[in-house]
């Protein structure tokens, strides 16, 4: 065999040719002709001076919208100003919990309560804490819907809002 058709697995592949070399080989041998093969047209340039392109005018109506994209749009984030002027604020001044003991706990009275909604999470803990009497040395244990248990510096409006 001869060297051209046989490569080493050590020996790099031949450089490749440009598109034109390629063209004029398939030329010479007759196996296509330059007819055939078009070359697409140059890309112009851009220009900022180009009086040709279209511009948008500038009270553009607003596209429709498909009910995919529109159902997407409501959920996107707000502006940071109208985020911020409300990061403070809760949607309920109060807060209804509901206490439901587990396993051998016992139970209260009066298993509804309202806390204002920015009162940390340990005022809570604190309150049912004096309402089972507990001890010092006791333990007790919250959880918020039966799945987490918040750290005691949790704002209860924000947990509030999660659990919705």
């Amino acid at each position: 065999m001869d060297q051209a058709t046989t490569s080493s697995p050590s020996s790099p592949p031949p450089p490749l040719q440009p598109m034109q070399d390629r063209l004029d080989k398939l030329d010479k041998h007759g196996q296509q002709s330059r007819s055939s093969h078009t070359l697409s047209p140059p890309i112009p340039e851009d220009d900022d001076d180009n009086e040709d392109a279209p511009t948008p005018p500038d009270n553009q109506q607003p596209l429709p919208l498909t009910m995919t994209t529109s159902v997407l749009l409501a959920d996107l984030p707000r502006d940071a100003t109208a985020a911020l002027s409300t990061a403070g604020t809760f949607p309920q001044e109060k807060v209804v919990v509901r206490f439901k003991p587990v396993g051998s706990a016992p139970s209260l009275a009066q298993e509804l309560c309202k806390i204002t909604a920015t009162r940390k999470f340990e005022e809570v803990v604190r309150y049912l804490r004096r309402k089972l009497r507990c001890g010092d040395s006791e333990s007790v244990f919250l959880y918020v819907n039966s799945a987490f248990a918040p750290s005691l510096d949790e704002v209860v409006g924000n947990l509030y809002q999660v659990c919705m």
